[in-house]
Formats: structure tokens, sequence, C-alpha cells
């Protein structure tokens, strides 16, 4: 499973006005190789490393791997729009790998390459990622926002089947129903509702447009940074709800029995006046976030086929559509009354139970 890790760089001023130079130079080549492929049609990276890569070199000072991820990012940026003359931010992102970047977790720094030479850097990061960067690391891209700098590190965290030990040592399975009206559901009744995110949705909206009809420079800028205060709402709120579940499975020592969920933006219908709703579905972060917390905290995390868990008895079994009454569920054979989400969840769970006992793993 492949998660990113943000950790906050802690430069000197000195080391911070070498990051900036550095990360303008490098992107100031990704235009000037992006200008080549645009003109030449070429796009393959390493056709274009042969067509320019000692002019980047002696053009840019920079060395040898920076150049290298300088072509492949223009590459990359070409795969995705062929057709385009893409243009790069001179502040932009920029990939590094592990010939010119170096973790020491022990001590929270790192050492980066920059124009003036190796830099060994300190960071902060947040509980959730430090567990991440103890995993295998993989490409992580600088970032430079609000005048300061982050690296978003890519981490590969390993998955494993439950062992005949670990089926014996479960106590329980805890149930999560994770919907539109309410962003998760446990079999024991928690319950976090998408109310606040509603409401954080329609604002931006409204505000972003707004923005889109100005269509200034400035306008456009703000809609970029609100953009981004979106998503880390939505995703601080998906770390809350996940390590609580995750939490609560802990002390029972239960497995997390989750819905598989893939595909469903593609399976689902929804009204017009629904669909921006339905695209704030969060369903696969919050996945990913419950897994690899509930990987780190040792619990297991089962996949079970969600069909018809809504329209299903959790108290005889009887399946019937007529059960659900939005979010209020009666049983028609047994007159079973009960949250729906919450019928959903313990469904959820009883299908852990006699599931196949795997922990759950997405590349």
């Amino acid at each position: 499973m492949k998660l990113t890790a943000q950790i906050k760089l802690l430069p000197s001023d000195e080391q911070a006005e070498s990051l900036l130079r550095t990360l303008e130079r490098a992107n100031e080549a990704c235009q000037y190789i992006s200008d080549y492929a645009h003109e030449s049609g070429e796009h393959s990276k390493y056709k274009l490393q042969d067509a320019v890569y000692h002019d980047v070199r002696e053009q840019f000072d920079l060395g040898a791997q920076i150049t290298v991820r300088a072509l492949g990012k223009v590459a990359d940026a070409y795969k995705t729009n062929p057709n385009t003359h893409n243009q790069f931010d001179i502040r932009g992102g920029f990939p590094y790998d592990s010939r010119i970047l170096s973790f020491y977790t022990d001590r929270q720094e790192v050492s980066i390459w920059t124009l003036g030479g190796r830099e060994k850097i300190s960071y902060e990061v947040g509980e959730n990622h430090r567990a991440l960067l103890e995993q295998d690391k993989g490409e992580a891209d600088l970032i430079y926002r609000n005048g300061m700098f982050f690296l978003l590190v890519s981490c590969q965290m390993p998955t494993a089947n439950m062992s005949d030990e670990d089926v014996e040592a479960i106590d329980g399975y805890l149930g999560v129903d994770r919907g539109v009206n309410n962003i998760a559901t446990t079999s024991d009744g928690d319950n976090w509702t998408s109310d606040q995110i509603d409401e954080r949705r329609q604002w931006y909206q409204d505000r972003r447009d707004t923005l889109q009809s100005v269509g200034t420079r400035s306008a456009k800028r703000e809609l970029q940074r609100l953009g981004g205060k979106q998503a880390r709402f939505q995703r601080d709120t998906n770390h809350t709800i996940s390590k609580r579940i995750v939490s609560k499975a802990k002390a029972r020592n239960s497995a997390v029995v989750l819905e598989d969920l893939s595909g469903i933006s593609e399976r689902t219908t929804v009204r017009r006046q629904q669909r921006a709703r339905h695209s704030n579905w969060s369903f696969y972060q919050l996945r990913q976030f419950i897994e690899y917390k509930a990987l780190i905290a040792g619990i297991p995390v089962i996949k079970v086929d969600p069909a018809y868990t809504s329209q299903t008895c959790s108290n005889c079994g009887h399946c019937d559509s007529k059960n659900r009454n939005g979010s209020n569920f009666e049983c028609q054979n047994c007159g079973h009354s009960v949250d729906a989400d919450k019928n959903a969840a313990r469904n959820i769970a009883a299908r852990g139970a006699v599931n196949s006992p795997m922990v759950a793993s997405e590349a």
C-alpha cells in the first residue's frame, strides 16, 4: 500500500534561500525541456535525455540526478497532456529520489541536494506520518507553500495475510459503514455525520463560483488556495475518524470490517443537484487511513462484499428493498427497527466474521 507522508522542513534563512533558488532553477530547466518537447514533438524521457541533457546541465548548473528528475517530470507531464505545451510554475513542486535526498529519522533530519551543495535540514512531522517514514521510502516532492518548505514522501506500507494465530486472537469484528449522509457509522453505534463537510463544501463551491466569474490573476491564485484548504479540511476529518475507529478496535481486540467500495462512483447514479456532494465522497481516502493506522496498531482489516447490506435485517436476515426508508430501517419480516446505517454496519461486521480473513491491501 502506497501512502504519502508530509513533513515540514525547518531550514535556516541561508538554507531556505538555497532551497528556493534550487527549486526555481530546477523548474526553469523543466520549462526549457518542455519548450523543446513541444517544438520537436518528442516526449519520451530517454529521447529527451539524449537531446538536451548536457545542455540543461550546462545552462542551469544542475547536478546529474537533479537533471534526470527534471527530464522525468516533463516526460510525465506530456504523458498526461501530450497535445499541450506544458508550462511549469517556477516555484512548483519538484521530485527528489534517494540519490539526492536522504532521511535520518532517528534525529528528524534530511540531507538534500541544493545548488550550494548538500544541506542537512531538520524537519517536524505529525504523529500520523512519523510511522510512515519508518517504512520504505520512494520519491519525495519538494513543495514551497506559504513561505514554507515541505516534503511529500511516498511510503510503501507492508501488507500481510492473517495467520491462524491472528484469527484465534480476535475477540470480535467492528463493522464500518461509509456513506454520504454519514461519513462513517460503526456496528456499535458510533456515527460521524457529513453535515459539517457539506457546509464547508457548499461555502467553497459558492466562493469558487464567485472567483471564477471574476477571472483575474489574483482570483485564480485564490482559487488554488481554496482548493488546498478544502482538501486539508477533509483529510484532517478522515484522520480523526480513522484514528477513533482503529483505537476502538485496538481496545476491544477486534478486526475492522469494511465494505469493498471499489468503483462506487462508477456504479452509482445520482441526481444532477447531488453530483457535487456525491463527488465529495472520500471512501478511498478514509479506507487508506483506516488501513495504515490498523496496520501500525496490529489490527486486521477485512474487506467484504457490500451487496444488500443496507436492505438486509441485521436481526433476522430478511432482505427487502422496502426495509430501508431513508435513514430509518424497519424489517418487513420481524419488525426490527434501527438506524439504517447502524443496521448496515452490523451486517458488515457479521460478514467479516464469516469472510476469509485477510488484511485488506490496495496498490
